[in-house]
């Protein structure tokens, strides 16, 4: 097959085409920006367009298929030639649907804990030898790509998104993959840009429940009160499988899992990290993995990159990076670090990045959510709202939001930096959570500071 990429550049975007590539397709692309690692990685399998912009006059019906990214608008001169000539256009997940629909999908959603999960299971299963499809969020230590495509595998495992697939298909990207087997971890509200309200947020969680394919199997957090209603309210054919918090002990900050062979040695903690091996445990079952062989494998796995990454570390200070950026995640990252290190003192430091985080009537959902840390920090950049075209957001409001009366706060990237590198950080554990890089911060120096 003939495919072109508008908007290759993207996370996603770059790896499917490196998928197809390495499939055999035939692969082009175009974009107006592309950068690192996406640009290394193009360049490396000679996929790098020779230049950037959009060129319509490239679009020529010898193309099978266009797969158009989310970063592409709805008048990109490409997206129009394509639809002018009436070339089949896909979504990115619509794609990957196309892709396995031969396949049992494996679908794992939910609004944190999707990543995590994922790569649970693709370490297990890689563990073991046994090849599946896949396409996961990140980019995972000993895979080679976020995206991979066979035509003979029987699996094909998808981290299920509930944001958008494309321009011009306003779907949830996880309403498209009609799963045999899936997962929701949990329901926090998210996106509110495109989901202005909770429960219609929570209402794209039951489309998906009764997207799955008759007879499928949906494993699902029963301690999470909204996940729990959503799929036992589910009038939809399924089999349903509960799972839970597993029994644990932590002793000298190592977590210790209770297993039918005894104590297991984690190199992951928090309650949602080991919410989401049970989950993982249950999906692995169902892909043929049992109980004695997911233990042996989960022993070595040490966390998908940028959720609770330990990036620094000497015998009496810790350093995490941590892509937590919503109230919920951000809390109970927050609790696993303190409840990891009750003795040290915990040093929260949380960039507001995304488009909800800096939404002056999002913010309320924050109080609380650095509660457990002793030293809570908050940076944001007012630049970051201009570009976003959102309403000044004031350092009261911040403060009025978090309802913490010792809550630091800093807008100015320098300012941050010489709080963070003034500490004392004996007998210290502190975590980074943000989709950004506070301004610039370079994470090798931080590095150092132990």
């Amino acid at each position: 097959m003939n495919i072109h990429f508008i908007a290759i550049g993207g996370s996603a975007m770059h790896n499917l085409a490196i998928a197809l590539h390495q499939k055999g397709y035939q692969v082009s692309g175009s974009d107006d920006a592309i950068h690192n690692p996406s640009k290394f990685r193009l360049e490396k399998y000679g996929l790098l367009p020779k230049e950037l912009g959009w060129f319509p006059e490239k679009i020529s019906s010898n193309f099978d298929a266009i797969i158009l990214g989310m970063h592409a608008k709805i008048d990109n001169p490409e997206l129009l030639k394509a639809q002018e000539l009436g070339l089949k256009i896909y979504s990115y997940p619509e794609f990957l649907y196309e892709q396995s629909k031969d396949k049992t999908r494996v679908v794992i959603g939910g609004s944190h804990g999707k990543t995590t999960i994922t790569s649970m299971i693709l370490h297990v299963l890689n563990y073991h030898e046994k090849e599946v499809d896949y396409m996961v969020g990140a980019q995972l230590e000993g895979f080679e790509t976020m995206v991979h495509l066979t035509d003979e595998n029987e699996f094909m495992l998808l981290e299920g998104d509930e944001y958008l697939s494309s321009p011009i298909d306003r779907r949830p990207k996880f309403h498209l993959y009609k799963p045999n087997i899936a997962l929701l971890s949990g329901i926090a509200w998210d996106h509110i840009n495109v989901f202005p309200t909770f429960s219609n947020y929570v209402e794209q969680f039951r489309i998906f429940t009764d997207s799955m394919v008759n007879g499928g199997s949906m494993v699902y957090n029963e301690e999470d009160p909204i996940v729990k209603e959503v799929v036992e309210s589910s009038q939809n054919h399924i089999k349903k499988y509960p799972y839970h918090t597993p029994q644990h002990t932590i002793k000298n900050g190592t977590t210790f899992l209770d297993t039918p062979e005894g104590e297991l040695p984690l190199e992951i903690f928090g309650i949602h990290n080991l919410q989401n091996l049970a989950g993982a445990k249950w999906i692995c079952q169902h892909m043929g993995v049992d109980e004695d062989d997911f233990y042996e494998a989960i022993v070595s796995f040490n966390g998908a990159s940028k959720r609770l990454e330990k990036i620094a570390e000497n015998q009496s200070t810790v350093i995490f990076k941590d892509f937590a950026h919503a109230p919920s995640k951000v809390e109970a990252t927050t609790k696993a670090v303190k409840n990891q290190y009750k003795d040290r003192t915990v040093v929260a430091c949380l960039e507001l990045h995304t488009y909800s985080s800096l939404n002056a009537t999002f913010l309320k959902e924050y109080k609380g959510a650095l509660d457990a840390a002793d030293k809570a920090v908050v940076f944001y950049a007012p630049d970051a709202v201009k570009i976003k075209q959102l309403s000044a957001v004031t350092e009261q409001q911040i403060a009025n939001s978090f309802q913490r009366d010792d809550l630091i706060i800093y807008t100015n990237p320098d300012q941050f930096k010489a709080f963070l590198f003034s500490q004392n950080l004996e007998k210290s554990a502190v975590v980074l959570m943000s989709s950004g890089n506070y301004g610039g911060l370079d994470f090798d120096e931080v590095k150092r500071l132990v």
